[in-house]
């Protein structure tokens, strides 16, 4: 008669073959308060105490949770309708997933049988608060076998309604700590999104990470930027570069309130900084390496505030937009990608996740931090994020240039590279800034710079205000006398909230005249991304929509799909607007009765409260 302990050796011995740091695997009981808490009341039986055969936790995700559940015949794998926990298998497992989501993101996994060969699994997963669960699965289908505790970890985070939820709760958490370092630790604009990232970077030092809470608070100071400069030093090898990156970091071992005793109840400010940060951002910065954090903090920090974005024309790019434009230049292992003017690093990091993505093997990783991601900034403290960025990312080289694009030594090294550093780049992405009044630096200016930068037939996508081609400028005219303009697309209106600026993307091919275009010139209208504003989170993918939307918007250009009412192909000029509105013709197969009766009365609504009466 089949014996269900022989299961559960199987299933103890894969756990422990394939154990990891940090890996804690119990059996029937937990230590865990909110487990016992959630298991409490979840006898099989229907009064008790659950007790599953194995509860699997992580100490770097304290809100994730494996449950297993053993049965040692095959037929007793799974009920009809899934109602007899006592019994079967797959009942029981999601039996307990059902208790442990009011606080976990659990995954349930099922497993009958007593022979390696003919095991029987079945896998699921149930979110945090969610009343339903799903099969979790792979690019294969259904997880149908045992896995290691660390590939259900990266399945269930990678999946968009776990990702999106992270980055929702991240974002509600930057607003708790921009408040903190407002009221307690009095840190100025430009030095919160330094704080974080800096914290970041020490906690990565073994040294500082493993023992920080134990260093008097007089000296936690010294010993964050000494953590910082330890962390700076090991990436980056050259000395010169070292001093730049680090200087921003200084003002942490000399800020008065930052270091100052606090007031009767509360912590010290720069230790429960600390503490804040490795709780609530180094878990996320871990497991979404493609995800910009320290620019959506600095992004954050501003829309609270208002900062300075307006003076110095910062509008970073939403992390959305990044991955998107990444794409629709089909980075590719073998590219090298240049930002000139990159900020926190945001498009930087979108290809490295693009490449990554399609990488071979670890090699093929490394060769792409060492030598393809180029990115030059001119604002010290935006050079030290965008190093540190870059550095949290496992970046050993750090190609970033502090300096303008517009020095021509700089343009001169990136198109006549030093080979032992990296190529001269083929695919550029930017965000220039926007609305400078100095001489040659319009916009436009940026993006012929850019375009010079390339090597011959590389590509561009850049995003600009509409304005910079609707309106004449004669860096228009130079841009296409050497450069090819492939595509344009129209983005929504509110992308940039709360900055009021109305944007495009276009698509350039560098070092082809756009007189010799083998085609036409593409226009999409894109305007609807699915992000609504919500008022304390700004916009978010609240529904979920983004993930069809983006596949949808990248056939339509990299087909160059003619859609009536959302993209056209035209042959245009310098002295033609580049811009989808300019030639796209209505859309009426859509229109119904009740689109006209709408419309009409909304009409005869303005007439009778504006009109004029005639």
């Amino acid at each position: 008669m089949p014996n269900e302990r022989v299961t559960e050796g199987i299933v103890r011995d894969h756990l422990a073959q394939h154990s990891v740091a940090g890996q804690v695997v119990v059996e029937q009981t937990s230590d865990d308060p909110r487990i016992r808490r959630a298991l409490s009341q979840a006898s099989k039986q229907g009064t008790g105490i659950g007790k599953p055969e194995f509860i699997v936790t992580l100490s770097g995700d304290p809100n994730f949770v494996i449950v297993i559940e053993c049965k040692a015949d095959t037929k007793y794998h799974a009920s009809a309708d899934y109602g007899d926990p006592a019994r079967y298998a797959v009942d029981g497992a999601l039996w307990y997933a059902k208790h442990l989501s009011r606080d976990f993101d659990v995954i349930a996994v099922a497993v009958s049988g007593t022979d390696t060969r003919t095991l029987k699994v079945s896998t699921y997963r149930q979110l945090r608060g969610s009343l339903s669960y799903d099969q979790l699965e792979d690019m294969h289908g259904p997880v149908q076998t045992l896995r290691a505790v660390t590939e259900y970890r990266q399945l269930l985070t990678f999946d968009p309604a776990v990702m999106r939820r992270a980055q929702n709760d991240l974002i509600g958490f930057s607003r708790d700590l921009h408040n903190f370092m407002r009221d307690y630790a009095k840190l100025s604009e430009n030095e919160k999104p330094l704080a974080v990232s800096g914290i970041l970077l020490a906690l990565r030092d073994d040294a500082f990470g493993a023992t920080w809470r134990r260093y008097k608070v007089t000296d936690l100071a010294e010993e964050l930027l000494a953590g910082i400069r330890r962390q700076i030093r090991t990436a980056v090898p050259q000395a010169a570069k070292q001093r730049i990156i680090l200087h921003p970091y200084e003002f942490i071992a000399t800020h008065p309130e930052l270091n100052k005793k606090p007031a009767r109840h509360t912590d010290w400010p720069l230790r429960r900084l600390i503490s804040l940060i490795e709780e609530h951002v180094r878990p996320f910065i871990d497991v979404y390496q493609n995800v910009d954090v320290i620019g959506q903090f600095y992004g954050e920090f501003l829309r609270y505030t208002g900062g300075d974005r307006q003076g110095l024309g910062i509008v970073l790019t939403p992390r959305h937009l990044t991955e998107l434009f990444a794409r629709m230049a089909d980075v590719g292992v073998d590219d090298t990608v240049v930002d000139t003017c990159c900020g926190s690093g945001g498009f930087l990091i979108a290809a490295l996740a693009v490449m990554d993505s399609k990488a071979r093997d670890a090699a093929a990783r490394r060769r792409v931090r060492q030598r393809q991601l180029i990115g030059i900034e001119q604002q010290p403290q935006m050079f030290a994020l965008a190093a540190s960025n870059m550095i949290l990312r496992g970046d050993g080289k750090a190609n970033l240039y502090q300096g303008s694009c517009f020095d021509p030594a700089i343009a001169l090294r990136l198109k006549s590279p030093d080979l032992d550093k990296h190529d001269r780049p083929n695919v550029g992405l930017i965000n220039p800034p926007f609305s400078q009044k100095g001489e040659g630096m319009h916009e436009l200016d940026f993006v012929e710079v850019l375009l010079d930068i390339l090597r011959p037939g590389g590509t561009a996508v850049v995003v600009l205000p509409t304005s910079c081609a609707i309106e004449a400028h004669p860096a228009r005219t130079r841009i296409l006398d050497r450069h090819t303009l492939v595509a344009s697309v129209s983005l929504p209106n509110d992308l940039f909230h709360p900055v009021g600026v109305i944007t495009l993307g276009l698509v350039f091919r560098a070092h082809q005249p756009h007189a010799y275009a083998t085609s036409p010139t593409w226009f999409g209208y894109w305007k609807d991304d699915g992000y609504v504003k919500r008022k304390t989170r700004g916009r978010i993918d609240a529904e979920g929509r983004w993930d069809e939307i983006r596949e949808e918007w990248l056939a339509m250009f990299h087909n160059r799909q003619d859609v009536p009412g959302r993209s056209v192909v035209r042959q245009v000029t310098a002295a033609d607007e580049w811009t989808a509105e300019a030639y796209l013709e209505a859309d009426y197969s859509d229109l119904s009765r009740e689109h006209f009766e709408r419309r009409l009365k909304e009409f005869l609504v303005f007439e009778a409260v504006y009109g004029t009466g005639s």
